[in-house]
C-alpha cells in the first residue's frame, strides 16, 4: 500500500476528521483526535506518518483502509 506512505500529520488529521472526528489538544506535537466509536487517536501533526503507525489509527478508528485513502 504505497497511498499511504509519505502521509502528512496534518493530512491524516484532516481525513479522521472529515470520517467525523473531533480535535482535542495532545502534548507537544501531538493531536489527539476522539472518533464517532469513543477511541482516541494521537498523530504527530509536522511530520510524515509511519505507515504503521497510520494503519494502526485507521484500524482503531473503525475504517478501513480504502475507506480512509478516499478521504485524503
Amino acid at each position: 500500500m504505497s497511498a499511504f506512505r509519505n502521509v502528512k500529520g496534518q493530512d491524516a488529521v484532516k481525513a479522521f476528521v472529515k470520517a467525523g472526528g473531533i480535535v482535542r489538544s495532545g502534548k507537544g506535537d501531538h493531536v489527539n483526535i476522539k472518533m464517532p466509536n469513543a477511541q482516541i487517536i494521537t498523530i504527530p501533526v509536522p511530520k510524515d506518518i509511519k505507515i504503521g503507525l497510520l494503519k494502526a489509527a485507521i484500524k482503531k478508528a473503525g475504517l478501513t483502509e480504502d475507506e480512509f485513502s478516499n478521504l485524503l
